[in-house]
This record gives structure tokens, sequence and C-alpha cells, in this order.
């Protein structure tokens, strides 16, 4: 089926005209913080109370602030697929697509040859660097971890990468700079034990229960590889990082993505961020994630750069009302505001995230859009900015935001969403106003309080949500078989029109087929 293209007013393609005219003289840096698991209620601009977020807020106040902006996935791997790719996660792996996590042994799962965005800006002469999370895998079919770790980011347009191979969850617990373990030893190379816990795998830093759940260590070898990384030091080592890397290739184009572990579990701040906030240890993590932001801030100042810097910062998916989620929630903090759900699953609170961008000159400061957006959109975005013109199958599913960036399109700029969960049964469709969801329930995490993989029915009765199919923290036995939800009436999603508007259901149902993964 050949979706319609995209109409984009005539003032929206003159504000990227005058843009590029810019451009053409002095390209912009770009630099895109990548947050992990913040959710639409994590940060002051987006209405959090028990937490500070001067930096951010600060972004939010000389930028532009998104209130309708979304990751493709609701899960941390399929998002940055999203990101890089300019594709939907349900694309990856031959179509079969990109649901859950990555394990530690998993391949590359974007094909070298793919366009990506940092392949974009490289190709306009751009210095590229990717610093902290991958989560995208390592070679071909298995991670041999005592070889160089290709083809990874180093074959997908980055000239640099540091940080971590998975998440600061899971193992293995080390650094990889380009292609290699910081501090391997090929006298003492890392091994994978296999699932299940290991009393032979190598010690890691100790972490207390409230501090959230963490993976044991599956690999064994690697012991200096293993004390260069501590849990509390990760974010201070990759904001360090950043802020050299900054200040290294400040003469020339650059683009950064700091894909940060904050606020990933376990949370595990720096001593200075510790007992800083009134959420725990979840809201010390954001603070310190604040800091991040701050650093990089003050580097661009420092080396002069902000003027022609566009910054975009956002979060791979919605808060996850894991250990420390819920010790927030009982001091008061909603992560993910008064949307429906959490990380995981397909309800807003899923995949609804804060997104600011900030271009002085360029982006009005202190403005709002409710622009439908996504991480989706960022390959054809940097494309328009650096006036390059890609085929249509490169485009295959992200849009040029750059004209809501600059200002207020008259038209919409995308007419539809495809937004993917942990589950592929609940691949859902935004359009226009409206949200479906094939499916009952969230597709995410079912679990209750006290669980570390708490979500779906059970928790957002917990804290308060209200939806039409769930009663007692239970889907009703008499629940429509699906959902479709009014977003502009009703944004928490408290009422399950499906049988009220047979029709936009046909029409949803027909649109979603044709990207539902072929079983």
């Amino acid at each position: 089926m050949k979706r319609p293209r995209i109409f984009i007013p005539i003032i929206a393609a003159m504000l990227t005209s005058l843009a590029l005219k810019a451009v053409e003289s002095a390209p912009p840096n770009v630099v895109l913080i990548f947050a992990d698991d913040l959710g639409y209620g994590d940060v002051g601009c987006y209405g959090a109370t028990k937490v500070q977020t001067p930096h951010i807020d600060r972004l939010a106040a000389e930028g532009k602030r998104f209130t309708d902006a979304h990751s493709a996935s609701a899960v941390c791997t399929p998002s940055r697929y999203a990101l890089l790719t300019g594709e939907y996660p349900v694309r990856a792996n031959g179509g079969k697509g990109a649901w859950g996590p990555l394990s530690p042994v998993s391949g590359l799962i974007i094909e070298p040859n793919k366009l990506t965005v940092a392949d974009v800006l490289k190709n306009k002469g751009y210095a590229t660097a990717v610093l902290g999370k991958w989560h995208l895998g390592f070679g071909v079919g298995e991670t041999d971890w005592q070889k160089p770790a290709r083809p990874g980011p180093l074959d997908l347009g980055f000239d640099y990468f540091y940080g971590l191979p998975l998440v600061n969850s899971g193992p293995p617990f080390v650094y990889v700079e380009n292609d290699r373990i910081v501090g391997g030893d090929p006298d003492d190379p890392l091994i994978h034990l296999g699932p299940g816990t290991h009393p032979e795998a190598t010690p890691v830093t100790p972490i207390p229960p409230e501090a959230g759940r963490r993976t044991p260590n599956r690999f064994k070898g690697g012991v200096e590889a293993h004390k260069r990384y501590n849990d509390y030091l990760v974010g201070t080592v990759l904001a360090e990082k950043a802020v050299d890397w900054i200040a290294e290739k400040k003469d020339d184009p650059f683009f950064l993505y700091l894909s940060t572990t904050n606020i990933h579990h376990p949370f595990t701040p720096h001593e200075q961020f510790q007992g800083t906030s009134e959420a725990g240890l979840y809201g010390d993590f954001i603070h310190e994630l604040d800091w991040i932001v701050g650093e990089v801030l003050q580097s661009l100042e420092d080396n002069g750069l902000s003027d022609n810097t566009l910054v975009i910062f956002t979060s791979d998916n919605g808060g996850m009302f894991n250990i420390g989620g819920q010790a927030a929630f009982e001091a008061g903090h909603r992560q993910n505001g008064d949307l429906l759900g959490f990380k995981f699953g397909v309800w807003e609170g899923g995949h609804r995230v804060p997104f600011i961008a900030r271009w002085p000159g360029k982006i009005e400061a202190g403005t709002v859009s409710d622009e439908l957006i996504c991480n989706v959109d960022m390959l054809a975005t940097v494309a328009a900015l650096t006036g390059q013109t890609l085929e249509d199958a490169q485009l295959r599913d992200g849009v040029d935001i750059l004209p809501a960036l600059l200002g207020e399109p008259t038209s919409p700029l995308r007419d539809q969403l495809v937004l993917a969960p942990r589950q592929p049964t609940h691949l859902s469709l935004r359009k226009g106003k409206w949200m479906y969801i094939g499916a009952q329930g969230s597709g995410g995490f079912n679990g209750g309080p006290g669980d570390h993989g708490a979500g779906g029915p059970v928790s957002v009765s917990y804290v308060g949500s209200v939806n039409s199919d769930i009663v007692n923290g239970k889907i009703r036995e008499d629940a429509q078989p699906a959902q479709l939800y009014d977003l502009e009436k009703d944004l928490s999603q408290t009422i399950n029109l499906y049988h009220q508007f047979p029709e936009v259901v046909q029409e949803m149902e027909a649109i979603l087929k044709t990207y539902r993964p072929k079983s």
C-alpha cells in the first residue's frame, strides 16, 4: 500500500528555506541528548515539582518545548533503532521487528549499509560521536567479546564511540572505546558465561536493594576492564567525555549523540546528588541528568558555540514503574504526569516523551508546540537541516520536522504515526486526534506494586489512573476487544470509544495491518 506524501505548507517551506540559507554559510553543530526512561512528567518544565531541573528548563525557556512528541517504541533498543535509521522498529530484523532489549551477545541489528543520522551529517563533513548507552549490538550473529566490536557504531557513520555496550542494568559492566574494551587484556579475556547466576563471574560495584534491579554479571575475566566501570561514576564519566569532545571539535561542524544511562535503573547517582531531591534515588538520578545537560550547555558556551548549535533533548521512552519509580510515586512524584501507563506499554505514558529544541536566533525562545513528532523523524530533519535530498526509500517512515522547530506549520507535518510496545500484538496507530490499539491492555509489563516489572492495569489503578476497560486493577470481563481514544478530548485515555466509532476503527485497522509483521 503506497502511503500519501505528507503536505508541507508553503509557509513552513519558506521557514526551512530561510534556515538553509543560514546553514550554507555556517552549518550548525547538532547535539542530541537522548535520556533513558525519562517520563513525560519527570522534568520541571513538564510539570514536575518533586525534582528540580534548572538546566533542562533553561533549554525550554531558550527554545521550544513539544507536548505531542513520541518515541517510536516504548522500549530502549527499538527506540534507538528508530532514532538512528528513520525507520519504524517493526521493520528491523528483516521485517520481524525489534521489540525488546538486546542480550549481551546480540549482533548489530542495524545493517552497516543502512543510512543513519550520523551518515547524513558525516556526508556534509561533520565530525560525529556517540557517547553513552549503545544497546544496538556488535558484530554479526553473536558478539565475540574477545574480538574487536565490529561492526558497531564506527560502521554506522560515527567517528568515535565511548560508552556502555548495553545498559547500566545489564552486563558486560565495562566501557567500550571505538571497537575495543577499555582496559581489555588479551591475557584476561572477557568470557560470556550464559544465563543464570555464576559465582565465578567478575565482581562489580556493590549497590543497595533500593537502587533497583541490576542483572548479575554473566562474564568472567576482564578484571581490569571491570575495575574501570563504577555504577556511581557513569554519569560524570560521560559528561566529562562530552565536554572534552566538544572542545576538541569546536573548530569544525560536529554531531554529538549523547545517550545517557540516566535515569534507567539501577539508580546510582554520584554522591554529590544523593539526597538532593524529594523523590528518592529516582529523583536524585534526574538531578544528575540535569547536571549532565548543564555541563554540555556550559561547554558550548565556553567554546563560543551556543549560537550555532542545535540542541535537542528527549527520551527513549516513558518512565518505568520499577522499584525506584514506585518509591518516587509514594513521595508524590508522577513520572508520566497524567498520562496512562508506563514504559514497555503502548498507552501514552509509555511513549509520549519530553522533547525540547534550542537554536538561538532560529528557534523562538520560550515557545510551545503541539505538533505531532517522533524520534523516527531525526534522519529526515538533519537531511533538511544540511540541505540534502534523500531518496524516498531512505525517508521511509520519518518526516522533516524542521518547519515545526523554526515556526508554526499551518497544517500537520505527519498524517499518522506507528507506535510499538514490548509485545508485537499491540502495535498501534496514531492518526490525527485518534489513537488506536488493536488489542486489550498495553502490551507491556503487568506486575503490581513491589514488582520490578510493574505496569498494566494493576499499576495504573494503583497510581489512580482511570480507564473504562479497567476495574479494580483488572481488565473488565466485558471490556471491548480493542481500544480507540480521542486524545484531543481525553489525553489521559479514560474512555475507550472502540464501539462508538466503528468507521474510525475500520480505517485505522486497515492502515495498521499494512505495518504488522508477517507471521
